[in-house]
C-alpha cells in the first residue's frame, strides 16, 4: 500500500469513529422513561441497600431497620433512597423488647413534590416502630403502623398511608428532567458520569487511532 493510500485509509477510520461517537452522544435521550412507585430498602452497615426481595416475603429480625421511598426511578440502580439516617435505637427507643414478638423500625419517605402525581402533595416523612409477631413479614409490620395500604392485582405496593390516592407504578416520560438535581445523584452525592465517561472513552479511542496514523506515516517515510 502506498503512503498516500495508507494516510487516506487511516484518516477515513478516524473520521468515522469520531462521527459515530458524536452521533451516539447527540442521540442520547434527555430524559429516559421512569416509573413512579414505592421502592423498598434495608438499612445495613450504616447505609441503605435496595431490598433483594419484596416486603411480603421479607422476614426482618428484631432490631431491623427497613425503609420505603416514593419517587420516579428508571430502575433499582437509579432509585432514590429514603432520606435521613434513622437508627433502630432512635426509632424504637420507646418500644421495649417483649417475648414472643419483634420490633422493626420503619422509615417512610413520601418523596418530593416533583415526584408526586398531579394534584397531590407528599406528606412529611415519618418513622415508626412496629411490634409484630416473630415470623411477621415487612408488609405486616408496615400494615401495623401505616394503614391504609393499597396493592394492585399483582401484589405491587401502590400506596402507604393512602399516598398516593391513585396510580400504581405508572410510566413517567422524561423522569430525569422532572427530578431535582440532588435526586438525580445516587445516594444524594454521587454524580452520574455516564455520558462524560462515554465521551472520555471515545476520545481515548480517537487519540489511539491518531497515534497509529502518526506511527504509520513515520514508518512509510523510512521505508
Amino acid at each position: 500500500m502506498t503512503r498516500r493510500a495508507t494516510t487516506l485509509l487511516l484518516t477515513g477510520v478516524l473520521t468515522g469513529v469520531l462521527t459515530a461517537l458524536l452521533c451516539a452522544l447527540a442521540a442520547a435521550p434527555a430524559g429516559a422513561t421512569g416509573y413512579r412507585y414505592w421502592s423498598f430498602w434495608e438499612r445495613t452497615g450504616g447505609g441503605w441497600a435496595y431490598a433483594t426481595q419484596g416486603p411480603a416475603t421479607s422476614r426482618p429480625a428484631d432490631g431491623s431497620v427497613q425503609g420505603f421511598r416514593f419517587a420516579v426511578s428508571e430502575d433499582s440502580a437509579d432509585a432514590s433512597r429514603p432520606r435521613g439516617a434513622a437508627s433502630f435505637a432512635e426509632v424504637c427507643a420507646g418500644t421495649p423488647a417483649r417475648e414472643g414478638s419483634k420490633r422493626v423500625a420503619l422509615v417512610i419517605d413520601f418523596g418530593t413534590a416533583a415526584d408526586a402525581p398531579e394534584g397531590e402533595s407528599p406528606p412529611a416523612a415519618r418513622t415508626a416502630c412496629a411490634r409484630v409477631a416473630g415470623d411477621a413479614s415487612t408488609a405486616e409490620a408496615l400494615a401495623a403502623v401505616a394503614k391504609p395500604l393499597r396493592y394492585d392485582t399483582n401484589a405491587l405496593l401502590c400506596a402507604i398511608a393512602d399516598y398516593p390516592k391513585r396510580g400504581c407504578g405508572e410510566q413517567v416520560a422524561g423522569s430525569a428532567e422532572r427530578k431535582p438535581a440532588a435526586a438525580q445523584k445516587k445516594d444524594q452525592g454521587d454524580e452520574d458520569d455516564g455520558p462524560r465517561l462515554a465521551w472520555y472513552a471515545g476520545a481515548a479511542a480517537v487519540a489511539a487511532l491518531a497515534a497509529a496514523a502518526v506511527w504509520q506515516s513515520r514508518r512509510n517515510r523510512h521505508d
